[in-house]
């Protein structure tokens, strides 16, 4: 995997010049240290700035720290802060990669969470680097005690409910989330689910401000966010890229048919589409962004993602037990060459039936991403229907992990 930022012509806010890790007398001289002003003053700086969530559902950072400062408040319980550093999703790299070169600007970002909420204690869950996490931890001195989680590898133990769960004792499973975990999460104290990713950017606001926060990006989506690129015959590439960037400065689109945007949860866009666009917050999902060549084919590709995403699923609710793997099963007809029948009708009948239903998003992001594929290959599937593919090689782009 490389880190670049030449591609995008900005200066690396997240990461040192030179990719190389940065030790807590690094990082204290490149920032400075972390100020810690009134609380209320901090929320109405972090509004300005404009900072969303880069952990997928890009909601307004400082909505969910009054929410949960207000949560405190209202019953009396010390909030809990919980860094997500799980990072699921099979095709991102960029929440590890933070995590080995920045860890202290992560750290910094849960304390002034922490100092945001009135939070009492935070965790910093992760699935990989946990002993690297806690050595930087050892090197300092917080007002608030972290203490780092192992998580086990799974797409959803990230989700918010799950993690909670976990981190309070439980299984990493979703929830029903009624109430949010933002009102009764770990230990049934209001906590604060944040991306590492978001609370590095809060780290920053902290020091900088949000004038400072806005000089990249554009006025309705400031800032910048790290992409992991996937390009065949490339190395994994992390890349920190303003948004409003157009998707064509990130991802090689000559020779290319179509572009994953957003990861496992996201969607598929036909190159011609994608030249058009731009780096966009709501369509961000994990980060991922994946170019997928001519002679590939794309009903393969996703009917292998679809196949993972179902064996992932929780199994606790009628959509993720019975509608995903059915859905993968039609997928995966669809994907070989021969008679479809009522393949795509079904497809399009059970997407519709799980949409909205399960106990999380899981359901949903699958729909997405197989009603984007049936859309953006709609001209492979007809080939597969009349017997043949269009592809001529069969090696796989996007990483699914091993079957246990």
């Amino acid at each position: 995997m490389t880190l670049t930022h030449q591609d995008v012509h900005m200066s690396p806010r997240l990461f040192a010049p030179g990719g190389t890790p940065a030790d807590l007398p690094t990082h204290q001289q490149r920032y400075g240290p972390l100020p810690y002003g009134d609380p209320e003053t901090f929320l109405r700086v972090v509004a300005g700035s404009g900072l969303t969530g880069r952990g997928g559902a890009a909601f307004p950072v400082h909505r969910k720290l009054l929410s949960v400062a207000e949560a405190g408040r209202r019953t009396g319980r010390k909030p809990v802060v919980v860094a997500n550093g799980a990072e699921g999703e099979p095709a991102s790299r960029k929440d590890k990669t933070l995590l080995h070169l920045s860890p202290h600007l992560v750290l910094d970002g849960i304390q002034a969470a922490a100092a945001a909420t009135g939070a009492g204690e935070a965790h910093l869950a992760v699935e990989d680097g946990a002993s690297w996490l806690e050595r930087a931890l050892a090197d300092r001195r917080d007002p608030v005690p972290v203490k780092v989680v192992r998580l086990p590898k799974s797409f959803l133990s990230g989700q918010s409910s799950a993690l909670a769960r976990y981190v309070g004792g439980g299984a990493a499973l979703p929830a029903h989330q009624d109430p949010p975990v933002r009102e009764r999460g770990v230990g049934r104290a209001p906590t604060l689910v944040q991306n590492v990713e978001t609370l590095a950017h809060l780290a920053l606001i902290a020091r900088y401000g949000a004038d400072w926060f806005r000089t990249a990006g554009t006025p309705a989506q400031p800032g910048s966010a790290l992409c992991t690129v996937h390009v065949p015959g490339r190395d994994v590439r992390v890349v920190e890229a303003p948004f409003g960037i157009p998707l064509a400065r990130l991802v090689p689109l000559h020779g290319m048919s179509a572009v994953l945007v957003g990861g496992y949860h996201g969607t598929w866009i036909p190159a011609p589409e994608a030249a058009e666009l731009t780096l966009d917050a709501g369509a961000m999902g994990a980060g991922v962004l994946a170019a997928l060549p001519t002679d590939r084919c794309g009903l393969v590709e996703t009917a292998r993602v679809l196949r993972y995403l179902a064996l992932q699923s929780a199994g606790q609710c009628g959509p993720c037990l019975n509608g995903l793997p059915r859905i993968s099963t039609a997928f995966q007809t669809l994907a070989t060459p021969g008679p479809q029948g009522t393949t795509r009708h079904d497809l399009a009948r059970w997407s519709g039936l799980v949409e909205g239903r399960g106990a999380c998003h899981h359901p949903d992001g699958t729909v997405r991403l197989v009603r984007s594929a049936l859309t953006t290959f709609a001209a492979e599937a007809h080939a597969h229907a009349e017997g043949h593919c269009t592809a001529t090689d069969t090696t796989p782009l996007l990483p699914v992990p091993q079957e246990t």
